[in-house]
């Protein structure tokens, strides 16, 4: 099974074509596969898979975006701009604008800088319960309490197809992100589960984030993390609808238009190309 990686600020994901599968695999991988190939010591190791081209009926392309843990996402802001990036370098798209569907709905896409740079129309974010979701009545979920860990938090909870939990906070670290993130994941006020971002407002036009994602755990840096982070900094009135957000693993620029609309602009980085062996399925990770 052949794979290409690349990397988008250290987030890293294997591109996988279905049109490459042995015909001895015709189907779709399973979660235990999943895991397998994710696994930095088992198999080749990533922070999820994405699986494309795909055919579509809404879009040019579709993809489909795997974590390590073998759950499906709805969106991943790196991984597609990754997968952009994997189209550009195959010659499937050039310097025009496309869009890609997936889970969390249809992106639009242009890959810049001879390949360095991906623009990605992310779509909208919206604050509404019943979207991201979060449990109770109807409401924008704008700055209420959720307690973890014994500490109480104030936060905001978004979608830009995949649910995310903001915590403005003074100080961030990512110590925190590791110690309460697991737990707001798997919080019962997202029936989904959640990623989280610990956010912390530099000035007007900058802001930094750690993430613990939802299905992979501390992240360097997440495209749709970033936009969630900043949509709510600018829905709080603390930044300006122009923005860079700044993680460990680099900077991100986002841009707010009306409806809160998203472009994300970043850099993604090619690692390397290989072949998955069938070998590595015939183990099972230990406990």
């Amino acid at each position: 099974m052949k794979f290409s990686k690349y990397h988008a600020l250290g987030n890293d994901y294997l591109v996988i074509d279905p049109q490459d599968w042995p015909q001895k695999r015709p189907d779709p991988l399973t979660r235990l596969q999943i895991e397998l190939i994710c696994h930095r010591n088992f198999g080749v190791g990533s922070d999820g898979i994405l699986l494309g081209p795909l055919p579509s009926d809404r879009a040019r392309f579709a993809l489909r975006i795997f974590n390590p843990d073998g759950s499906e996402a709805e969106k991943s802001g790196n991984g597609l701009r990754i997968f952009s990036r994997y189209l550009w370098d195959l010659q499937k798209v050039k310097n025009e604008e496309f869009d890609i569907q997936t889970l969390g709905g249809v992106v639009t896409s242009r890959v810049l800088d001879g390949g360095r740079t991906v623009r990605v129309g992310m779509g909208h974010v919206s604050f509404q319960s019943d979207r991201i979701p979060v449990t109770g009545s109807l409401r924008e979920v704008i700055n209420e309490e959720i307690t973890a860990g014994g500490r109480s938090f104030m936060f905001c909870a978004a979608t830009i197809g995949n649910p995310h939990c903001v915590i403005l906070l003074p100080e961030i670290s990512a110590e925190m992100a590791r110690h309460y993130g697991p737990l707001l994941e798997t919080d019962a006020h997202f029936p989904k589960r959640t990623n989280v971002q610990f956010l912390k407002v530099l000035d007007r036009k900058n802001i930094q984030i750690e993430i613990w994602e939802r299905g992979a755990g501390y992240t360097l840096a997440s495209g749709s993390s970033s936009s969630a982070a900043a949509a709510v900094a600018h829905k709080l009135g603390c930044c300006d609808p122009s923005m860079t957000v700044h993680m460990p693993g680099g900077e991100i620029s986002i841009e707010i238009g009306d409806g809160f609309s998203i472009q994300m602009t970043g850099p993604v980085t090619k690692v390397s190309e290989g072949t998955i062996s069938e070998e590595i399925f015939a183990r099972t990770i230990p406990d």
